[in-house]
């Protein structure tokens, strides 16, 4: 690492020396920035939910979660088996002899029936799998896809298979499930991309030729139109040329032989028999428009894999590796021990009675039924305040309503806390595994690091909420290593951190539509007679148990609320102790606009408002929003990226306004707008993933995120479209020059969508860490503008015209300086000597806010036009203190079209070694071509001796005798 930033160091200070004498200062500290910017660059990454571990070059602590909703089937778990098996000897090879899969876990639904080898999880939960097996996001879409909507060598979140393929039904089209789990992971776990592009499937090589997007050019095949009507599929005709973009027609399609000899790659279709590697670094096809391209600079899969820290960390293996252990792991119920600081300092800050308010929300409302709760409180000692019960209705909720602590004294011993709420466990006649602690506390504890061991090897599952500034963090390392939630809220009542803590500890093993959501988190500071008023929207994938709580810190205010039709709702249980009221609408909620209207009745006044609710119906996936950023810790000043993925159920939601709230430890609150609109941070447009840049950093410590959603009517849709990051769908394969098809994919429009009815949601992330941040704001500009990720470049006649998104001064915030356009007419001469390539005169390109759209129109001048076809363009951008952005992904252009003509039969080049690929032409033919060739050249021959001959001869006049 450090090699690589000296050489570019002395690189630049080659630069500084060159320039003249007057801008050394200048560029002395840009040299200063530039470095700066490359440490950030290289500072881990990463932040997700899973559990694996790379021990001794085998994979542990794999989960295969099969979703609840999937019926029960136990041929599907023995599918499983093969399948990760398989795919153990697959990944062994492909990776040099260096991985397997050692040890893998797979999770079965609560609702399928015991059987005495199925064991109780521990860590192990649906939120931390590893790989999903559910049912399609809609009917008819069975391809596995990885949910990755990070950058490049970051790793994805989860792989999504349905039964239907992991049962076999769906080989022929994607190739053996083993392979296919390879291909999968490899997105997962190391953070590469696919090396086919259904959006762009064909390219015009450097070659000239017309070129299948993949990798490697080795693999052969043909490029046809198949049209499939009434059940059967015939392959129609050759591909054309479109005279607008000089490449084949949309409806063409790429038909791999089915006998091959290549061996790459793997991100590019793992079904063809004789693939087993990852193209590398010689035989990476660097000209093609891949996703693996655009993302991972122009690397090739094995360059990114062999960078990982996972390659750094192991070495070959000289013999072959064991097979995978399995272990069978059965959801049951929920068993929970709520853990409550009611230590001294508790007394301050309004603490202890905002605990109480939270605590009651997750009792009344967020725990499901069927779970079982306790209760312990701590101070410099602990004791066990209520033995674990089973909810079965609210008279067991509010019995242990009963046992929250009133009074705030003593000293502050986490691990009595713990070690008491692990007795309760065990007194109610429970194992600890995959039982839960819910840790509060707001307090220092010298000893806490005691524990820490026997936390991690208990087997039970530590989610932390820490309140305040000085709340001890080195409890982070219990929830982080045992798989639970970190969550933060500060002093600052208004921001209802408390409340969206609790309400964020929803079971992640149940259907989805017995979980509670949160639809509106709100707070105020208020005068006396002042009002908090609002509305939140019951949508019809929700309103069924619907919760509503006000709180207040001093006086019980006027609280009205009405339902869509404008009734008031005045059945409140007002609880004057704990300062809240709350109303309870246990079965279907009124679909529409409620309106709040909360009046404070004295000065310096906190209120606010929490409303949640549960799916109206268990067929119906309801609307969900979930939050996170990138990194768990940061240090400054590197940027963190906040993501909000908005779904129903498998399907994003496109058209959202998506809000973050980013709080400090002192309860200073950064409000980002986050963006879908694949620019700046965000990696993938409509992929219902909001995404954003964060810098401004306040202090050091903990940060917590909460996300606001809002979907107006008719303007948010429900996308259609395939999913990024699927495995390649195989059309079919050519056999002895006939193609034999497979049944055709659904069509994917990316226009595809249905409107959703108006919506708002509340969530909440893991809180994050943050150091080094300065205690006065820094004079240096550290932050250059994003890299333009969205370029795109369309020809009109002898004009071309591009479009992309703006960036940024600073990342996406702020405008930049300028533009610098450069052209030319080898993408790796652009990508790799993008300084000395031809630049576009952009005088009049007068560059817009960050995130507005951009437009520029230029004519290509110095292009030769003798055979050449396309050119490749890249921009950069500048800021005012001269950072420079990285250069934009590389778009290419015709420019010159050729007449159109219908090919035979395409196949690359072949290598050396390699036989050349038929003509398509027969011998008749050829000399049929070649002998009216020679009758034509000598007919014209002809008629031009005659011609010139009859010029050569004088013209006499004509005697008579």
């Amino acid at each position: 690492m450090f090699r690589s930033i000296y050489t570019y160091i002395y690189m630049e200070r080659l630069k500084v020396k060159e320039m003249p004498p007057e801008q050394h200062s200048r560029g002395t500290m840009g040299l200063f920035r530039s470095f700066v910017f490359l440490l950030m660059l290289y500072l881990p990454q990463g932040s997700n939910t899973s559990l694996v571990r790379l021990n001794n070059n085998g994979y542990e602590g794999i989960i295969i979660a099969i979703d609840p909703t999937v019926p029960e089937n136990e041929t599907l778990i023995e599918k499983i088996q093969n399948m990760v098996i398989d795919a153990s000897t697959y990944l062994f090879e492909a990776t040099e002899n260096r991985f397997f899969f050692k040890n893998v876990s797979i999770l079965i639904p609560e609702n399928w029936k015991n059987i005495n080898q199925y064991k109780r999880p521990k860590h192990e939960s649906y939120k931390h799998a590893d790989v999903r097996v559910a049912p399609p996001a809609l009917p008819g879409r069975y391809e596995p896809y990885t949910k990755q909507f990070t950058a490049c060598e970051e790793k994805g979140e989860y792989i999504h298979l349905t039964p239907d393929f992991v049962l076999g039904n769906k080989q022929n089209e994607f190739g053996p499930s083993g392979r296919l789990l390879v291909h999968e992971w490899a997105h997962l776990r190391w953070g590469v991309f696919d090396e086919y592009n259904d959006d762009e499937p064909f390219y015009r090589a450097k070659s000239r030729k017309i070129e299948a997007t993949r990798c490697s050019t080795g693999i052969t095949g043909l490029n046809r139109v198949y049209v499939c009507e009434g059940g059967s599929c015939v392959s129609d005709r050759e591909c054309r040329i479109d005279s607008k973009t000089n490449l084949y027609q949309k409806n063409c399609q790429f038909f791999p032989d089915k006998y091959q000899t290549e061996k790459t790659s793997i991100m590019f279709m793992q079904g063809i028999d004789s693939v087993t590697k990852f193209c590398n670094e010689k035989n990476h096809n660097r000209e093609a428009p891949s996703l693996q391209n655009k993302m991972c600079n122009y690397r090739s899969t094995w360059e990114v894999i062999s960078n990982s820290e996972d390659f750094k960390n192991t070495t070959a293996m000289s013999a072959p590796p064991p097979p995978p252990v399995f272990s069978l792991l059965k959801i049951s119920e929920r068993i929970v021990c709520l853990v409550l600081d009611k230590s001294g300092s508790m007394a301050t800050s309004n603490r202890l009675n905002r605990m109480n308010q939270a605590a009651q929300h997750f009792l009344l409302q967020t725990v499901e039924n069927g779970s079982w709760v306790g209760m312990v409180h701590f101070d410099s000692s602990a004791s066990i305040r209520s033995n674990l019960i089973q909810i079965i209705s609210s008279n067991e909720r509010r019995k242990l309503l009963e046992s929250l602590p009133t009074v705030a004294s003593g000293g502050t011993s986490i691990c009595s806390g713990i070690e008491s709420g692990f007795q309760a466990i065990r007194n109610a006649g429970f194992q600890l595994d995959g039982s839960e602690i819910v840790l509060l506390t707001d307090g220092e504890d010298n000893t806490v690091k005691s524990c820490i061991e026997t936390v991690k090897q208990s087997g039970a599952i530590i989610h932390f909420i820490a309140l305040g500034p000085n709340a001890a963090l080195e409890v982070k390392e219990m929830s982080t290593a045992t798989g639970g939630k970190y969550v933060y809220a500060s002093d600052e009542g208004q921001n209802n951190g408390l409340i969206d803590a609790f309400a964020a500890l929803a079971s992640g093993n149940i259907d989805g539509s017995q979980q509670s959501i949160q639809l509106e988190s709100k707070g105020l500071k208020l005068n006396s007679n002042d009002w908090m008023n609002g509305t939140v929207i019951i949508d019809s994938t929700v309103g069924k148990d619907t919760f509503f709580l006000i709180t207040w810190s001093q006086q019980l205010p006027s609280i009205y609320l009405f339902d869509p039709n404008g009734m008031s709702m005045e059945n409140f249980t007002v609880d004057s102790t704990s300062k809240m009221a709350y109303l309870n609408i246990p079965g279907a909620t009124k679909v529409g606009v409620w309106t709040y209207n909360i009046q404070a009745k004295t000065s310096s006044e906190t209120l606010t408002i929490t409303v949640n609710s549960r799916a109206a119906n268990s067929f119906v996936p309801p609307i969900t929003v979930n939050a996170k950023v990138n990194k768990d810790t940061n240090s400054y000043p590197s940027p963190l990226i906040v993501y909000a993925e908005i779904l129903q159920g498998y399907l994003p939601i496109l058209g959202a306004n998506v809000t973050a709230f980013i709080e400090s430890k002192f309860g200073e609150t950064e409000v980002l707008e986050l963006l879908d609109n694949g620019a700046g941070a965000d990696s993938f447009k409509n992929d219902g993933v909001y995404s954003r840049y964060f810098t401004t950093y306040k202090e050091n410590g903990a940060y917590n995120l909460k996300v606001r959603a809002h979907g107006g009517e008719n303007a948010v849709r429900r996308s259609l479209r395939h999913p990024l990051n699927t495995a390649a769908f195989i059309p079919g394969w050519v056999v002895d020059g006939n193609i034999e098809g497979n049944p055709p994919r659904p069509e994917n429009d990316e226009d595809t969508q249905t409107n959703v009815e108006s919506f708002t949601r509340t969530a909440t992330g893991d809180a994050f860490v943050v150091s080094n941040v300065p205690q006065s704001p820094s004079l240096l500009d550290l932050f250059p503008p994003s890299q333009i990720t969205d370029l795109e470049a369309t020809s009109h006649e002898n004009e071309i015209n591009l479009t992309w998104t703006a960036p940024g001064d600073d990342f996406d915030v702020g405008k930049v300086q300028q533009y610098i356009i450069r052209i030319s007419e080898s993408i790796l001469d652009l990508r790799d000597n993008f300084d000395d390539a031809l630049q576009v005169n952009t005088t009049a390109l007068l560059p817009k806010e960050a995130n507005s759209k951009e437009t520029f129109t230029f004519k290509p001048g110095n292009i030769s036009e003798e055979n050449e076809t396309h050119i490749f363009i890249a921009i950069q951008s500048v800021d005012k203190s001269n950072l420079t952005s990285k250069v934009s992904n590389i778009v290419q252009v015709a420019l010159f079209v050729q007449e159109d003509y219908t090919p035979d039969e395409i196949h690359p080049d072949p290598s050396p070694d390699k036989n050349p690929p038929k003509s398509g032409l027969s011998i008749s033919t050829l000399v049929l071509l070649v002998v009216g060739s020679v009758v034509i050249v000598s007919l014209i021959l002809s008629i031009t001796i005659c011609i010139l001959n009859k010029r050569r001869k004088p013209s006499r006049p004509r005697t008579g005798f």
